[in-house]
C-alpha cells in the first residue's frame, strides 16, 4: 500500500510542475488542428479522386 501511496504523491507533484496552455492557446491549437486536418483529408481526397480517375481511364482505354 506504501508503494501506491508514494506513487501518487510522486503524480500529484510532478502535475504541480507542468506549464499548462492557456485558454486562448489551447483554443488556438484546437483551430490549428481541426485545419490541418481538414486540409491533409483534402490533399489526400483529391489524391485518390486523380488517382481513381486516371485508374478508370487507364482500364477503359486498354
Amino acid at each position: 500500500m506504501n508503494k501506491i501511496t508514494n506513487y501518487i504523491k510522486a503524480s500529484i507533484e510532478e502535475m504541480k510542475k507542468v506549464a499548462w496552455p492557456t485558454k486562448k492557446e489551447t483554443y488556438n491549437y484546437t483551430l490549428l488542428v481541426i485545419f490541418i486536418s481538414l486540409g491533409v483529408a483534402l490533399f489526400l481526397g483529391l489524391l485518390d479522386f486523380i488517382f481513381t480517375k486516371g485508374l478508370g481511364y487507364i482500364i477503359i482505354n486498354k
